[in-house]
């Protein structure tokens, strides 16, 4: 009898995908071991977080790259390119991702030339030209250019985090192009490498092309071809700029390399043309009844003067009243200066020799036109906010005035400028057919259109597919280009046969090959393209709906009778995400890719930038709001990183500071510190935290139970002052042990106040009188609500705004029952616990707020709880809106109308002309209340200030978390040390946040003051 043989087991789906990851991730780990014998003093990554930051760019896709290479040098690059050729892996190099049309994202290796590939080489003033890396921000060379009256004339709205390399593969061009051109026109010369290997100088004047064999031949071949189809109008980018090697224009190869969105060579290094800084740029806002007859009315302006006298347009953009909507919404009314009547306006910038011969041009634009009316701004605030619209509106209109995320995709099309009126008549036409909306604006002066449109991704990529066909064959009628300047990348190459015939697209195919016969260039873009609804990032990514709702205990009791009744609310367990349709996977998805988190703040100090404060410590993408959010994004997804508890999040995550200026700061309106707070909330919802959410997160209870033991504080502080004690006790309760213990009150303020502490100095109390009680007829009242770290450690805050506001004529009231607003258990993911203390907090405050009674805030950041994160935790909670209404900072109680103090109480500022003061805005004030109030208070005053634009380093828990330390030093060191360390003697360190005046002590051994306390030692 045979034995019978059983047949292998047949392996599970589960055990197949492990098989065929760890068959990948060998070969990953394979081209990873060559490419590190060639970059030895750069990075080499294959870490799935780390491909997770870098498969999408501004663009709608998402294509995993296998591995990340940052080259320090120019001859790691070299030597990285060979090591993949070799191994014949695609390549993509990558500046800034900024790129809108997937033109930075692709298999294989991606090459981050930013980070350290980013300098400018030198400047000859003399011959007006730069010689720059390809990772150079564009801003850095502005601010090199500008000393010798120079500037690159190109100027996209990314300037500041663009790279001149991601400018030269897209053929940038920006607002100024008017005057100066495209980047293309901009460039002398290019250090290249091609697909083939071959290393060369990309010029003009050689007829026979002899760095490229064959390419002599090719043009010479198809001349006709290249002479009717391309450069038939300046924003004709999509495609080849064939045009450029026609010996009419030079044979100038370097300028048709720019534009190749890296298909056919790598940029090493760049020589280009600087132009001189424009003369008293002065700004005309035309307004005009819709976008359209803006349009119509371009080419008339294009004709006002002319550029040899220096007194035609430098720039011509147009807004829709809707794009400028978004922004006094996003900004605040204030934001955007009075307009001419109009429902879409053009902005013309003009310059001259003098202010009267700007004036001069200006007024002449104005008579040409035909608008319904005008304004004529010099350079200064409000036309600094003019430009910021125009700035701006690559991340605002990823909104439409609905809310709904809007896509890119047909992005930055262009037609030749007088044919821009019926165009956009036709395009919204279109629109509306398709009943889709988008905010409209762009560079009308040479008829390129940026509009973002909210098609419907969150499910698909066909109605994507069929608009976009559509789409194209309408610019196809007006002679357009697909692209104005963004280039083709994944979201055009496809349709570019409806614009080029098929002679023409065979002729780009030829084109490559001479440089890149392999494809192994940023494949499938341009030529052979990926289809342009392959690979959408959207379409997979899961819901991942905000927590169901849960009941609460009744808050009608909170209305005390007498007061506005309040009906209970279901609320969530989490935050509602209602902006987001109460979906996690929405709210990530804000994040467009726009990357103003990383802009080039310049040095620190006054000018620098609030977002991202841990990014400009490292200048690591990790750590930036957009990293931070594709690793969300990819986690949702849930094919690369395995879901939010993954460790992958946790490291991204780590190093966001909480400060929240992402928030307002983000055109897209990402709010980090909330997702960071939401994904701690669900990965240890119901599991043992690390030890420092239990000693920094529930810090308010700990200074609580310590206010009722008054009598053993001045021994616990005597105790944890004593050095090897307090490092014992931080290493053990999860702090650094670099970091300082705090003090804690002897009395905390609530007890001063029961004890009659507030009768005595105080001006406008009677001695003996019942503290909070009224004291005479007619002073407002207002509610002094004392977060924990001024009732329990910053007690002297307190203690001074009783004073400055019973000075100022107010009766103050201070609610017998403590309200904490939760802000530890947030910054630490323990919404729960928040919940549980703001449901209190509305119990108690409440009552005030729906009564109309003001609530001062003394802490920036429990303020700022009180204005942003209770309405997401309670929302369509009668109370919360009511609290977050009432609630006010000092400076914004007394400079409100409503608020301010009453004639009749006599009440005058203290004169402040003899502070000089180096100011701290909290981060949290800045992005949730701003800081304008504060500044006007102080100004107003007559004090000398520096304000400081940029975090602390310290935020709260996060600078006394372990692993924390050298990076909370690292952003002190942007902004906050500097001012300090180079603050004249008598100067004063002004700062509201109890963390900021910490930071300072610890780093700095400065003792800040409050701003209250400042006043209060005036009167």
């Amino acid at each position: 009898m045979s034995a019978t043989v059983k047949p292998d087991p047949v392996p599970t789906s589960a055990v197949a995908a492990a098989a065929v990851e760890e068959a990948a991730q060998s070969a990953r780990e394979a081209v990873a071991t060559a490419l590190r014998t060639v970059v030895v003093r750069g990075i080499v990554d294959t870490r799935r977080r780390r491909r997770a930051e870098y498969s999408t760019d501004a663009s709608n896709y998402r294509v995993v790259p296998e591995v990340v290479v940052f080259p320090r040098t120019e001859e790691e690059l070299v030597g990285a390119l060979d090591v993949l050729r070799e191994l014949k892996v695609p390549v993509t190099a990558r500046g800034a991702g900024t790129s809108v049309a997937g033109n930075a994202v692709g298999p294989g290796a991606v090459l981050d030339l930013s980070r350290h590939l980013n300098a400018v080489v030198s400047i000859d003033a003399d011959a007006r030209t730069a010689v720059v890396q390809p990772g150079t921000v564009m801003s850095t060379l502005q601010r090199a250019a500008a000393r010798h009256g120079l500037r690159f004339g190109p100027d996209p709205s990314t300037q500041n985090r663009a790279t001149l390399g991601g400018m030269i593969g897209n053929n940038a061009c920006g607002p100024h192009a008017v005057a100066y051109g495209r980047t293309a026109d901009n460039v002398v010369s290019l250090e290249v490498v091609d697909g083939r290997g071959r290393r060369f100088t990309a010029g003009a004047g050689d007829p026979d092309f002899t760095a490229v064999p064959g390419l002599k031949e090719l043009v010479a071949d198809n001349l006709a071809l290249i002479r009717t189809q391309f450069g038939r109008f300046g924003r004709q980018v999509s495609g080849y700029s064939l045009e450029h090697l026609l010996p009419e224009n030079g044979s100038d190869l370097a300028k048709a390399l720019v534009g190749t969105e890296g298909t056919c060579v790598t940029v090493v290094g760049a020589t280009l043309r600087l132009v001189p800084l424009p003369q008293q740029p002065t700004l005309v806002v035309l307004g005009y009844a819709d976008m359209p007859s803006a349009a119509d009315d371009v080419p008339t302006l294009l004709a006002v003067g002319s550029q040899a006298a220096g007194d035609a347009a430098l720039a011509i953009e147009g807004l829709d009243a809707r794009l400028v909507d978004v922004v006094r919404n996003a900004h605040g009314a204030d934001s955007v200066p009075p307009l001419p009547p109009g429902a879409g306006w053009l902005m013309i910038e003009v310059s001259g020799v003098g202010p009267e011969d700007a004036l001069r041009n200006a007024e002449a634009v104005v008579k040409a036109s035909s608008a319904l009316g005008s304004q004529i701004l010099p350079a200064g605030l409000e036309a600094t906010q003019m430009w910021r619209i125009r700035a701006d509106g690559a991340g605002l209109a990823g909104r439409t005035p609905s809310g709904d995320q809007a896509w890119p995709g047909w992005e930055d099309s262009a037609v030749p400028p007088e044919k821009l009126g019926a165009y956009l008549r036709d395009l919204d036409a279109l629109m509306a057919r398709y009943g889709v909306d988008g905010l409209p604006y762009g560079h009308f002066g040479d008829g390129c259109i940026h509009l973002r449109i909210d098609l419907p991704l969150e499910r698909s990529g066909s109605v994507l597919r069929t608009f976009m066909v559509e789409a194209a064959e309408l610019v196809a009628r007006y002679g357009g280009s697909l692209s104005g300047e963004h280039g083709d990348g994944r979201a055009r190459s496809e349709l570019l046969p409806v614009m080029y015939s098929p002679e023409a697209i065979a002729l780009l195919e030829r084109f490559k090959a001479l440089f890149d016969p392999e494809d192994l260039l940023n494949p499938g873009v341009v030529v052979r393209p990926a289809a342009l609804d392959a690979d959408l990032r959207r379409p997979a990514a899961r819901p991942t709906p905000s927590r169901q709702p849960i009941d609460r205990r009744d808050g009608s009791a909170a209305t005390g009778g007498k007061l506005k009744g309040i009906s209970a609310q279901a609320g969530f367990a989490g935050f509602s995400f209602s902006h987001d349709h109460h979906d996690l996977t929405t709210a990530v998805h804000r994040c467009v890719g726009v990357g103003k988190c990383r802009a080039d703040v310049g040095g620190g100090g006054s000018g620098s930038a609030w977002m991202c404060p841990s990014y400009q410590a490292t200048k690591d993408e990790k750590d930036v709001t957009r990293g931070r959010a594709r690793v969300l994004q990819d986690a949702v997804n849930g094919t690369l990183i395995g879901g939010l508890a993954a460790p992958e999040v946790r490291e991204s995550l780590d190093l966001c500071l909480s400060c929240k200026a992402c928030s307002s700061d983000c055109p897209a309106g990402v709010d980090m510190a909330q997702f960071k707070a939401e994904v701690l909330h669900r990965t240890y919802q119901g599991k043992l935290r690390p030890v420092d959410h239990y000693v920094l997160g529930w810090l308010p209870r700990w200074t609580r139970l310590l206010g009722r033991l008054s009598p053993i504080v001045p021994l616990v502080n005597r105790v944890l002052s004593v050095r090897p004690i307090a490092k014992a006790v931080l290493w053990a309760g999860g702090m650094d042990p670099r970091r300082q213990m705090m003090t804690f009150a002897e009395v905390p303020f609530h007890t001063w106040w029961k004890r009659g502490g507030a009768t005595s100095g105080v001006p406008g109390l009677r001695h003996g009188q019942e503290p909070g009680k009224p004291v005479g007829e007619g002073r407002p009242q207002v509610v002094l609500w004392t977060d924990s770290f001024s009732d329990g450690l910053a007690t002297s805050v307190p203690i001074a705004a009783v004073k400055v506001l019973t000075g100022a004529g107010y009766e103050v009231i201070v609610p017998e029952e403590a309200a904490c607003c939760g802000l530890t258990w947030i910054s630490t993911g323990q919404l729960d616990g928040a919940r549980r203390r703001l449901d209190n907090l509305l119990k108690v405050l409440g009552p005030y707020a729906v009564n109309g009674i003001p609530i001062m805030g003394l802490e920036p950041s429990c303020t700022g709880v009180l204005r942003s994160d209770l309405l997401d935790l309670f929302p369509d909670d009668p109370r919360a809106v009511a609290v977050a209404g009432a609630t006010r900072t000092f400076a914004e109680l007394l400079t409100d109308p409503a608020t301010a103090p009453k004639p009749e109480s006599g009440w005058r500022m203290p004169d402040l002309s003899d502070l000089k003061a180096v100011v701290q805005p909290h981060c949290h004030h800045h992005s949730v209340m701003g800081f304008q109030a504060d500044e006007k208070l102080l100004r107003g005053a007559g004090a000398q200030l520096e304000i400081l634009a940029g975090c602390c380093g310290l935020a709260g828990n996060f600078g006394m978390q372990k692993g924390h330390y050298d990076v909370s030093v690292a952003v002190a060191q942007n902004a906050l040390l500097p001012a300090l360390h180079a603050a004249q003697d008598g100067t004063e360190y002004l700062a509201d946040g109890f963390s900021c005046r910490t930071q300072a002590v610890h780093l700095a051994g400065v003792e800040g003051k409050a701003l209250v306390e400042v006043l209060a030692e005036r009167l």
